[in-house]
């Protein structure tokens, strides 16, 4: 018996059938008038191939933060899964160690509440962890200190403009420091070379020794950029 697999079909100007697995599931391109059971077909086709990239697409899947907002749950926090513990407090506070991510809050049975305040808290983490390294790695490469923002993307870990403006994605929170690391010395790199050359991976090498290796384990936290996160208003998400 098949298996089973839903999809998202688009309807667009093209002449051939288009396949694209990844962390959202299937979608499938199709001409605008092509019948569906030809689309279903070419599916059928390749089918091998659907079912094991949807299957490495769930392993990747990471949960970076709760399901649900109550003591005991979940946080990855530079690369460590730390229990969630709640307490009522007058002033809000949160602290870490080793174990525990600790939220002080007065409505601490109010997830939504309790979401966007950590959701806050780990934005603004983010550029206290990262905007002061991307300004010493400058230095460094003896170019200009960037302006330094925080984006919500959901398909880059960070961009660099010609105008000195690194933008990272407030989920460098959630790997662990040396990949972290590694994308804010590719952004600080595009300040000196603003293309992929040979010299631009020189300059990242120079920031973050041994950058090979931290590049293709980052495509295994690549499902972290689709964490889920919540803000008290539209105005407070990144770009």
């Amino acid at each position: 018996m098949g298996q089973a697999v839903e999809y998202r079909l688009a309807r667009t100007r093209r002449r051939s059938i288009g396949i694209e697995v990844g962390l959202a599931g299937l979608t499938v391109r199709a001409p605008l008038r092509l019948p569906l059971r030809e689309v279903d077909a070419v599916l059928a086709a390749r089918s091998e191939w659907i079912l094991r990239s949807l299957e490495r697409w769930r392993g990747r899947r990471r949960d970076v933060l709760p399901h649900a907002w109550v003591p005991g749950a979940t946080i990855l926090y530079f690369g460590a899964a730390l229990a969630l513990d709640l307490r009522r407090a007058r002033e809000r506070a949160i602290a870490t160690d080793l174990f525990h991510f600790r939220v002080r809050h007065p409505a601490p049975d109010d997830g939504g509440a309790i979401a966007c305040y950590v959701g806050d808290w780990l934005r603004g983490e983010t550029l206290r962890a990262f905007g002061p390294e991307a300004r010493t790695m400058a230095t460094r490469l003896g170019v200009p200190a960037p302006t330094v923002r925080v984006s919500n993307a959901r398909n880059l870990w960070g961009s660099c403009t010609h105008a000195g403006v690194i933008r990272l994605n407030r989920r460098l929170v959630h790997l662990p420091p040396p990949l972290a690391r590694y994308v804010v010395a590719h952004e600080v790199a595009h300040l000196a070379e603003m293309n992929h050359s040979p010299r631009f991976w020189a300059c990242v090498e120079l920031l973050h020794p041994g950058h090979r290796e931290a590049r293709r384990a980052l495509g295994e936290w690549s499902a972290v950029l689709a964490a889920e996160y919540a803000d008290r208003a539209p105005a407070a998400r990144g770009p």
